[in-house]
């Protein structure tokens, strides 16, 4: 089997949570309250952590973070913004821009609240290093959405 037949196999990551919040509510938190949940300390590209990370909340707006420095770092680009439903972007935070991966974030009514769907796709655009950054994000999705998305919609 040559390397992109492996790389082809790495399956998206899918996360999803429960939170009581309307999805109006999650998606806001989501979006417009990026930087309240985001461990930008220790989740950014910067090499001591972000000051702050946000979200341009429309079709071609970007994720980035800002350093302590008052840099600018581009994390991806929105590709689809519907709101209170969901959103797809680009994301490639210290990856190559021209390859980057996809997150699509899902809000759906549910009797409990919201149900919110991530799913991370689009890792053969990483070569061969697809299935070893899939499993690093399959373990951080954990900690930075099923952990602190979720605190901070309790």
């Amino acid at each position: 089997m040559n390397p992109a037949q492996e790389v082809e196999k790495v399956a998206p990551i899918r996360k999803s949570i429960v939170v009581r919040r309307k999805p109006e509510e999650a998606f806001s938190i989501f979006t417009e309250r990026f930087s309240s949940w985001w461990p930008y300390k220790t989740h950014s590209m910067s090499k001591d952590g972000a000051a702050s990370v946000a979200m341009e909340p429309k079709v071609g707006g970007k994720l980035y973070e800002i350093s302590d420095k008052g840099e600018r770092k581009e994390w991806g680009t929105v590709l689809s913004f519907d709101p209170p439903r969901g959103f797809v972007t680009t994301w490639h935070p210290g990856m190559d821009p021209e390859n980057p991966t996809e997150l699509e974030i899902r809000f759906t009514a549910v009797p409990e609240g919201t149900r919110v769907d991530l799913e991370h796709r689009k890792w053969e655009r990483l070569g061969p290093k697809a299935a070893e950054n899939r499993k690093g994000y399959d373990e951080g999705w954990v900690e930075v959405f099923e952990r602190r998305f979720a605190e901070a919609c309790a």
